[in-house]
């Protein structure tokens, strides 16, 4: 049997939820195989995010490791192409912390592509009439950090496939004017990207570039 991670993030910059972490723990709760899925929600800790993922790698010994987290701005499911082994903060984490123009890690590449085929799960997701495409960047704040930790993971774990996944806001906790989608609809298109990643090897030869 297959094991896959999937992890989301707590709440932060003083929000009261962070739909990355209420989809993972709906999707926990309705998950119905084959695949064993473990959970798990973390900090927006530059420091402490990334340890625990490599704890929870390290304890539960997974075939797939899918993060998420919240893409504020985004009005459709972006599984993301590119990490990139930067820190640089706009805003303090829920720590404290501001890293600027830091390295994720020390020594390591300066980027890494997912492991995950994230152009037959934006596909799929988009098949099931939920909006979704492929993201070059996760930024530089903790997604991309946690992102960079799983890719370089995966680079140095045989048989390990990771990647990560942003979300919007649900419709139903969004700020008012900030795009959004349904929350079943999130939850739904976290299961399909599980699925899809378990009966892919290879990506999609299809587009899934930007023009800018």
């Amino acid at each position: 049997m297959s094991t896959v991670l999937m992890t989301g993030f707590e709440p932060f910059a003083g929000d009261q939820s962070n739909p990355s972490g209420d989809a993972v723990v709906r999707l926990a709760a309705a998950w119905t195989g084959p695949a064993r899925l473990v959970t798990a929600i973390l900090p927006v800790d530059f420091t402490r995010a990334s340890a625990l993922l490599i704890e929870l790698v390290a304890a539960n010994r997974p075939d797939v490791v899918i993060a998420t987290g919240l893409a504020g701005g985004r009005d459709a499911i972006t599984p993301e192409r590119i990490a990139v082994n930067l820190r640089d903060a706009r805003i303090p984490d829920n720590a404290g912390h501001q890293p600027v123009d830091a390295p994720s890690i020390p020594g390591a590449p300066l980027a890494y592509t997912s492991s995950l085929p994230v152009k037959a799960i934006a596909h799929d997701i988009a098949a099931n009439g939920i909006p979704a495409s492929v993201s070059l960047s996760a930024g530089s704040f903790v997604c991309n950090d946690v992102f960079f930790t799983l890719a370089h993971l995966s680079a140095n774990t045989p048989g390990l496939r990771a990647g990560f996944i942003h979300v919007p806001w649900d419709a139903e906790s969004a700020p008012p004017g900030a795009a959004s989608l349904p929350r079943a609809d999130i939850t739904r298109a976290l299961e399909i990207a599980v699925r899809t990643t378990l009966t892919h090897t290879s990506d999609l030869d299809i587009p899934g570039g930007h023009l800018a």
